[in-house]
């Protein structure tokens, strides 16, 4: 194997984990701000729960945030919950720090 090759296969090893690093925080962020956004809607633990699973899959419906905050800014407004857009939004990005955090700390 050429010297070449050893880097490419050491390029794409480092890309897949970076790939799957990004959507594990990405994914542990939307849980968070799940539980976040069920405390203030006064959904039970359990409800919690479920509404935290509910904010992960949501993510999966289009490229990007919009789809994640749309749910979540969606469901407290229907629970006529007062948080502005911008609450929203800078909790989704402080949730992405400790996302991250929590992510390296466990070494995933």
């Amino acid at each position: 194997m050429s010297q070449f090759d050893n880097r490419e296969k050491a390029f794409e090893a480092k890309y897949a984990r970076d790939e799957e690093l990004s959507f594990n925080v990405m994914a542990r962020r939307n849980k968070l701000l799940g539980l976040w956004a069920a405390e203030k809607m006064g959904m039970s633990p359990s409800e919690s729960q479920d509404y935290a699973i509910e904010v992960v899959k949501s993510d999966f419906e289009e490229e990007g945030d919009h789809d994640v905050f749309r749910k979540v800014k969606g469901d407290l407004d229907a629970k006529q919950v007062d948080i502005s857009d911008h609450q929203v939004r800078r909790e989704m990005e402080e949730q992405l720090v400790e996302a991250k955090r929590q992510v390296m700390e466990e070494g995933v």
